[in-house]
């Protein structure tokens, strides 16, 4: 069945006029007729099944009727991402959607080759994805921030996952094994890896893990895919 994700309030009895673009795919692409059933979920107030009560060029409207799953809170966990290029920056965005991420942060590093992206697209892509996926909320895309600073403001209570390529670090899933539960944070580097004086920094940082994500090097896609698995597998949701 169709998932839609809405800003609006849901409750039996509400009347939900989905967005140009939302209404567009149900009614030209989809091609749903008035009296079909999809879902809404607004991240906030749970899952629920709606019915189309108008479809025209114009104007959309559904009727929002009994609620099928309450809200859930997935796990506390964030991805912080170097600007990579634009195809593996969706991919990652998308991935971590799928994967429970409940924030992506977008980090400037010193080898990073690009400073900005369009965030409105990776939040569309975040959406779409948690729409597929099943999930009640939609994961936040955050604008790209200097990790410099990022640090500076980072709450120590937030535990960092560092995927150091320099050796001599545990391998990810055993030093996750050894955590503590709470909120959580993992940090992929750009293309050509931290500069050194940002590895230097994050190791000496009481709150940052340095880990291994294995003998091979991975592209940021990858490394984010991979982690965000072993830290579900080890701390999140898949337990």
């Amino acid at each position: 069945m169709i998932r839609l994700h809405v800003p609006d309030d849901l409750a039996a009895g509400a009347d939900v006029a989905p967005s140009p673009e939302q209404g567009r795919y149900l009614v030209t692409v989809m091609r749903l007729a008035i009296g079909a059933e999809l879902l809404l979920f607004n991240g906030r107030d749970g899952e629920w099944r709606a019915t189309l009560v108008e479809a025209g060029k114009r104007v959309c409207r559904l009727a929002v009727g009994a609620r099928v799953r309450a809200q859930e809170a997935g796990p506390d966990l964030d991805l912080v991402i170097a600007l990579v290029k634009r195809a593996r920056l969706e991919t990652i965005i998308e991935k971590a959607a799928e994967l429970g991420a409940r924030r992506v942060r977008l980090a400037v590093t010193r080898r990073t080759n690009a400073d900005h992206t369009n965030v409105a697209r990776l939040q569309a892509i975040a959406t779409e994805a948690a729409e597929q996926t099943g999930r009640l909320d939609v994961p936040l895309v955050v604008a790209p921030e200097k990790l410099d600073r990022m640090l500076d403001a980072w709450d120590p209570a937030r535990r960092l996952v560092f995927c150091d390529e320099g050796g001599g670090v545990p391998a990810m899933l055993d030093a996750l094994r050894e955590a503590p539960d709470g909120p959580g944070a993992i940090l992929i580097g750009p293309e050509g890896g931290f500069a050194p004086e940002e590895g230097e920094r994050l190791r000496a940082l009481p709150y940052v893990t340095a880990v291994s994500l294995g003998p091979r090097i991975l592209r940021a896609d990858t490394a984010a895919i991979s982690a965000l698995t072993l830290w579900q597998a080890a701390l999140g949701d898949w337990r």
